[in-house]
């Protein structure tokens, strides 16, 4: 049985800006079931005020404490441990870090910087992972989808910096089983009782499995035909859109 229920944002609620047809009926469905849901994204350009405001703009309701972000991860990471980081992240979510701030630095934290992704900028890590700082990255992501379609996200440069200075990064966003598991924690339900819905084959529905939960690909968003040979043989579903997702829970 599935008694709670993870959803990812971009390309399962909404696209580039648009709620997809069902979303909000969907989040109501499960609502009115007595299913509690929690929203999990790998977003590195926006803060979750940002993202609960900008969902709220599309006429769907996420609460903020519901919301499970990297850059929250993150913090959380460097406070526990006491480091100070030197960021490659986008503008709009320097913020969240301020109060870290400081020098020297003790770890490199990576996320969707878009623009700063720069040789410069690039170079200034690499030099400091060999001096022995660890390499922190909020998502693996390959890609996502926008407006003018599919762009880099941060997984590639994570990957460049991991090849160039011969070591591994931390990873803090999805698919790490810490961050999938830090939402199901909040549901106070085992990994089996809890579903995760996502776009993306690899980061969502893949990782949520290796984490111990079920996984939905749904054919919204950035999925792209052949997805269901990355999920299908591992014990996750393929459904068409949140609609086919509510029917397949309830």
């Amino acid at each position: 049985m599935i008694h709670g229920v993870l959803l990812d944002l971009e390309g399962v609620l909404y696209v580039s800006g648009y709620p997809l047809p069902g979303a909000r009926e969907a989040l109501l469905s499960l609502r009115a079931a007595g299913i509690p849901v929690r929203f999990i994204t790998n977003s590195t350009r926006l803060t979750r005020s940002a993202i609960v405001n900008r969902v709220a703009n599309m006429g769907l309701e996420i609460p903020i404490q519901h919301l499970f972000t990297p850059a929250v991860a993150a913090r959380q990471y460097l406070i526990a441990r006491r480091l100070t980081p030197h960021l490659l992240v986008h503008p709009e979510i320097q913020s969240e870090f301020a109060d870290l701030m400081g020098a020297p630095p003790g770890a490199v934290l990576l996320g969707d910087a878009g623009p700063g992704f720069n040789y410069e900028a690039l170079n200034q890590c690499f030099r400091l992972l060999l001096d022995g700082l660890p390499l922190l990255a909020m998502g693996s992501n390959r890609y996502f989808r926008d407006r003018s379609g599919l762009n880099l996200d941060a997984g590639p440069f994570m990957a460049a910096l991991e090849y160039a200075a011969e070591m591994e990064a931390v990873v803090l966003g999805k698919p790490s089983a810490q961050f999938f598991l830090a939402a199901v924690n909040s549901l106070d339900l085992p990994p089996q009782d809890v579903v995760m819905v996502g776009d993306d084959a690899e980061m969502d529905v893949r990782g949520a499995l290796d984490a111990g939960l079920r996984g939905v690909l749904v054919r919204t968003g950035k999925y792209r035909h052949g997805d269901e040979a990355k999920v299908e043989p591992y014990g996750g579903r393929v459904l068409n859109d949140l609609d086919a997702v509510v029917d397949y829970i309830l």
